[in-house]
């Protein structure tokens, strides 16, 4: 806008200054003639408009060409025209520059070119809403801890009859299953047990279902008898081999729950044994009398109360 005004501004001073030469020449040529000027003529244009201008120095905007003053048709000398003050050198354009500066056309003083018809705003349409996205937020819900699992590795030891005392290792798949293996000795023999025990409630208390199956290897009980009889000199041929199956279906109460466990066993064992050398025991006993023989050593199957008590810890989960 500043250039625009500039360079107006120097064409203007540019037209000024064309139109006042020729007033210059003839005011200094009336100075220099001896005689008083001659009235101006009244049919002369020159005169005319003299006469209509309030003011002789007012040179015309319109005709920077306009002819003299001295009666003559000829035009004025035209002074020599000024050239145009150098633009300055443009500046880089800012945004706000861009803004500002006129369009070429203001500035060539051509004509300007008419705006584009407006376009009519189209009414604002509403905006589309977009479907919501539930943003993720923080979830303050605090998630309970799993239950830990309940130790199921352990050792087991218990004490009765017709078991003996046996040490067993104890495997729990679930919390209500227990299962167990392990060996056993009648202060006879050596033996082994398996079975399983089903404990349905987890509290400090607890009913008991169990069923065992064990097996005692064939052992002399003759220093059993000794022991228990205090007769040194005693001896059989049919404790020289005594052994035996045995199966348990026990009910029962524990007490503990997690790393400790004492239970109470009890119920009813299946006994099934043979009996070795018995055909020897009576031809001992009826050495003048008649004897009884066997062809093989008669079985023997027993179906008997029994009892238990023992205690299990778990070691690991």
């Amino acid at each position: 806008m500043l250039r625009s005004l500039r360079f107006e501004r120097a064409a203007t001073v540019t037209r000024l200054t064309a139109l006042a030469a020729p007033i210059l020449a003839w005011a200094s040529s009336a100075a220099a003639a001896p005689d008083a000027p001659a009235a101006p003529d009244p049919a002369s244009p020159d005169a005319t408009s003299v006469a209509a201008s309030p003011d002789a120095s007012a040179p015309d905007a319109t005709a920077p060409d306009a002819p003299g003053f001295d009666g003559s048709d000829a035009p004025a000398e035209a002074a020599p025209e000024t050239p145009p003050p150098e633009s300055p050198a443009p500046e880089p354009a800012t945004p706000s520059d861009a803004e500002s500066a006129p369009a070429p056309a203001d500035i060539a003083g051509a004509p300007e070119t008419p705006p584009p018809p407006s376009v009519a705003a189209a009414p604002d349409a509403a905006p589309a809403l977009a479907p919501e996205v539930a943003a993720p937020r923080a979830s303050a819900t605090v998630v309970a801890a799993a239950p830990s699992r309940a130790p199921w590795i352990g050792a087991m030891a218990d004490l009765g009859l017709p078991d003996g005392a046996t040490m067993s290792l104890v495997v729990r798949p679930i919390r209500s299953i227990r299962a167990h293996a392990g060996l056993s000795h009648n202060l006879i023999s050596l033996g082994e047990r398996v079975g399983v025990t089903w404990a349905p409630l987890s509290w400090w208390v607890s009913p008991t279902v169990s069923l065992e199956y064990g097996h005692y290897t064939d052992g002399n009980a003759n220093p059993l008898v000794r022991a228990v009889s205090g007769d040194t000199m005693f001896s059989s041929a049919v404790l020289d081999r005594v052994g035996y199956n045995y199966a348990n279906a026990h009910l029962g109460i524990e007490l503990g729950r997690r790393w400790f466990t004492f239970y109470i066993h009890a119920g009813a064992s299946r006994i099934t044994s043979t009996i070795h050398n018995l055909s020897a025991e009576t031809m001992s006993e009826s050495a003048e009398t008649t004897s009884v023989t066997f062809s093989k050593d008669p079985s023997v199957r027993l179906l008997t109360v029994s009892a238990r008590i023992g205690f299990v810890v778990y070691l690991a989960k």
